[in-house]
């Protein structure tokens, strides 16, 4: 199957960061070149002038399974928040489960999400969710302390089954989810980083979110997380921390010698009022990559990249009384090309190029609130204007899956 991308603005993301009117040819789940091309050459012509092609957003963490939990603990205090939540969590049925990453694979899919980093148990279902929405996911099952979990069995164990059911997919990519420091013990994180060896795939958890959990930590153990981690031979290279809000210069620099990844989620940490700016600037300074992430739906309300594309860029300005802080151009690079970096896939995925896969986003430029938009403002325009509801196509592995407001795949999100 091949499909033509015809006349759009294409918003490449290659190094150059290039973009032009041009066409862009899929052949089976590649982008065979970036060029002008006639309609005839491929099997389906998408009509994209006035339209914005760009690569497919990368949503560094969620807990889609959540989905179905929005709205559960608005505005009260984080301890009330994580009472509300945890509680909700714990009456789940895996139908409920089910139905929550059917809805917010829906929602990614149609707002042009094409791959996601997951953090969650029950992660069997999200894989099936996932196949059927035809994202790709990167899916971190939930490990903590035996005594601290709800699960059946043995996180660890739970985790090693997953693994194995589901390596070798082609959408979904297993991984290990450590909770935190704060429920994992140093024997739990032991073990979770011997599994992420034995099995070759990485490890992606929460670190140093609230200054609550960092100076909890420093009273137990005498070290902030991140010098803890390091210390005990944790960090590495290829996982994805998420939040790192409240870590000092010195603990960025660990991280980016590590070769550990940092998901930032700035409206979720602004919405729980946690206080801390995650050092986004540091943290490249010292060489570290950084994506971008919503987190779930009952901290964010919303799985939008464009919008957290544009409230991140702009918390970042400020923060620091400087409006040329996190650009346009530095927040996209982290929702594509960095995202896809840091899950080891920056040479297959976030960037429209030929022999890259075929994961990429139409975006519906000709609607008002993005008008006018051309080749030199669209950057901005996708950060500063757009939403996911100007999402005309969403593509993943050459197959459409959202055209037009509609679902491609099989799922299907029930009621909700």
């Amino acid at each position: 199957m091949s499909i033509l991308i015809k006349g759009g603005i294409v918003v490449t993301q290659d190094k150059d960061r290039k973009v032009l009117v041009a066409d862009v040819l899929i052949d089976k789940n590649k982008i065979k070149s970036v060029g002008k091309h006639k309609a005839s050459e491929a099997d389906q012509v998408i009509d994209a002038k006035g339209k914005i092609v760009m690569p497919g957003l990368v949503n560094l963490h969620q807990h889609v399974a959540m989905a179905t939990m929005r709205g559960i603990a608005d505005d009260v205090t984080f301890d009330k928040f994580l009472e509300k939540t945890f509680a909700a969590d714990a009456k789940r049925t895996e139908d409920d489960i089910l139905d929550g990453a059917r809805l917010g694979c829906a929602e990614s899919a149609l707002t042009g999400t094409t791959s996601f980093l997951d953090l969650y148990y029950g992660e069997d279902l999200v894989a099936k969710a996932v196949e059927e929405t035809g994202l790709r996911g990167f899916l971190g099952w939930a490990v903590l302390d035996d005594d601290k979990t709800t699960q059946k069995g043995s996180p660890i164990k739970n985790a090693a089954k997953f693994i194995d059911k589901w390596k070798g997919s082609r959408l979904v990519k297993p991984c290990i989810g450590p909770q935190g420091v704060y429920v994992c013990s140093e024997e739990t994180m032991h073990k979770a980083r011997e599994l992420a060896d034995k099995k070759k795939t990485f490890c992606h958890y929460h670190l140093s979110e609230t200054r609550g959990e960092v100076y909890g930590h420093l009273s137990k153990t005498q070290k902030r997380p991140v010098d803890w981690l390091h210390d005990i031979g944790f960090l590495s290279k290829g996982d994805v921390a998420v939040h790192v809000c409240w870590i000092t210069k010195h603990e960025a620099k660990l991280l980016a010698d590590a070769g550990t990844s940092v998901a930032h989620c700035p409206t979720s940490n602004m919405k729980l009022a946690v206080g801390g700016v995650a050092p986004v600037a540091e943290i490249k300074e010292c060489g570290g990559t950084v994506g971008l992430g919503t987190d779930g739906c009952s901290s964010n309300n919303s799985l939008d990249m464009f919008s957290e594309m544009k409230i991140c860029s702009l918390l970042h300005k400020h923060s620091r009384w400087d409006p040329t802080a996190m650009s346009a151009q530095q927040v996209l690079d982290m929702a594509t090309i960095e995202g896809a970096k840091a899950l080891g896939m920056g040479a297959k995925l976030g960037s429209i190029e030929s022999g890259k896969l075929a994961d990429i986003a139409i975006i519906d430029s000709t609607r008002i609130g993005m008008i006018p938009t051309t080749a030199k403002n669209a950057v901005s325009n996708l950060v500063y204007s757009c939403s996911g509801q100007n999402v005309f196509c969403t593509i993943v592995d050459g197959k459409i899956v959202a055209y037009d407001g509609q679902l491609v795949g099989k799922c299907c999100c029930g009621d909700h």
